[in-house]
């Protein structure tokens, strides 16, 4: 696992060949971020929730990159491990590695994120359910943005939420919106 941009730039995590997790590819989470770049300004006090977080490879991006609080959520144990022990590697204290059951957690949840990423396994049969049970949560801020990662077979253009859709080979990207709060949208 290596991490593409930011003050960890070119670290490289080896990740156990008995790991279950899919992570995402390098090709694939570059372009995310140069996506995701146009939305954010990293630097400028993001907070992310990675949910399903496998290797902990999108958690380690955004922490790298500068958000502010990055919350990953896993509940392989050996995974949960392997992410505490990535950020301890590289000395931070700006991400916590929850070892959670996902839908407990986002039920459970009071805090609301910038941004929140979502990899679950393609199989996963609640997956088509995820965009709307974060926005029923109430997990994203006014205005934030969701991104869930899928296979070729699922869309969802006609979500309410949703606002584009990016592929890069055989990884799915739907990104979905929270909407801004009235006073804060342009008048005309």
């Amino acid at each position: 696992m290596r991490v593409i941009s930011g003050i960890y730039r070119h670290r490289r995590f080896d990740v156990p060949r008995t790991f279950k997790a899919r992570p995402t590819t390098d090709f694939a989470k570059e372009n995310l971020f140069n996506v995701l770049s146009n939305y954010f300004d990293f630097d400028g006090g993001v907070t992310a929730l990675d949910l399903f977080a496998g290797t902990g490879s999108i958690s380690i991006e955004l922490v790298s990159r500068g958000c502010d609080r990055v919350v990953s959520v896993e509940k392989d144990p050996q995974h949960h491990a392997f992410i505490t022990k990535v950020m301890r590697e590289v000395k931070t204290d700006r991400c916590i590695a929850l070892r959670a059951d996902v839908f407990r957690y986002m039920e459970r949840c009071r805090e609301q994120f910038d941004l929140i990423f979502a990899d679950p396994p393609y199989a996963l049969k609640e997956l088509p359910s995820i965009p709307d049970r974060v926005f029923a949560c109430g997990l994203l801020k006014p205005g934030g943005l969701f991104v869930l990662e899928h296979g070729k077979d699922l869309s969802f253009a006609e979500h309410p939420r949703f606002t584009e859709h990016r592929h890069y080979g055989s990884v799915n990207f739907s990104f979905f919106r929270a909407e801004e709060p009235a006073d804060a949208r342009p008048t005309l």
